[in-house]
């Protein structure tokens, strides 16, 4: 890690519930650093919202920890509470349509794994819990960004270059949202097919995404449009658990 990045991170350690608010001097002492180098780093780290600044007079400021914190601790907070809610409806869903069941969340602009339910068939698909994929690659990631903010796809589909054809797959996007899932034949792993269904909070965001997958010579005629009304049945619940009250597509209410 570079070196002036983990000094300003260490920074942050020196707060706690008996020093939540704390002078130039206590932190350059607490850290064994001039107050020169504290200075300049605790000012890197309010310009990102890390700190506050309270100034008392012109040699005199304290710090506290700034709001960008806590945004940061609800994403975390948000992602384990949709793990948690999430996973017994996995379970469920898993053992009634016999196919391996994912939990998918973007993470910096990137679509990460954080959790599984594996199917109980033979063939099994390996697909590792904190698994990274690209975001245009597979259901369970292209449903999350189809449902980002149109700049936020813009950097992302800049990024991929040549790896995707623009036009095509914006329309792509554009009819995920439309028609409310995601459905990819043989991008991650070959001869293998992905089912995507959104999970809304209570915000009305879409904070992850339900998928299903397995060989896809299972995902054929009626076994298809089961598995699809399941897994959007399933994703509704979870929504719903979480707090979300909005229409969803193609649920009844």
């Amino acid at each position: 890690m570079n070196q002036s990045v983990k000094k300003a991170l260490n920074l942050l350690n020196l707060f706690d519930e008996k020093n939540y608010e704390l002078t130039l001097k206590e932190i350059a002492d607490r850290a064994n650093m001039p107050k020169p180098t504290a200075y300049r780093l605790l000012s890197a780290l309010e310009s990102m919202k890390y700190v506050y600044k309270l100034k008392d007079s012109e040699h005199d400021s304290r710090y506290r920890l700034g709001l960008k914190l806590l945004e940061l601790g609800q994403l975390v907070s948000d992602q384990l509470e949709v793990r948690r809610i999430a996973f017994p409806y996995m379970e469920m869903l898993a053992r009634d349509i016999q196919e391996a069941v994912h939990l998918v969340i973007v993470n910096h602009q990137e679509a990460t794994y954080i959790e599984k339910v594996e199917s109980h068939k033979a063939i099994r698909l390996y697909t590792r819990i904190g698994k990274n994929s690209p975001l245009y690659i597979g259901s369970g990631p292209k449903l999350l960004l189809a449902y980002l903010p149109e700049q936020e796809q813009e950097t992302i589909l800049n990024e991929a270059d040549n790896r995707i054809n623009r036009g095509n797959f914006k329309e792509e996007l554009r009819r995920i949202r439309l028609e409310g899932y995601s459905y990819s034949i043989g991008e991650q792993d070959e001869n293998t097919t992905g089912i995507s269904y959104p999970i809304f909070d209570y915000r009305s965001r879409v904070i992850a995404a339900l998928t299903v997958s397995g060989l896809s010579t299972y995902f054929e005629g009626e076994n298809l449009t089961r598995i699809k009304v399941k897994t959007e049945e399933t994703a509704a619940k979870i929504s719903r658990k979480l707090g979300f009250r909005g229409h969803i597509q193609g649920v009844v209410d």
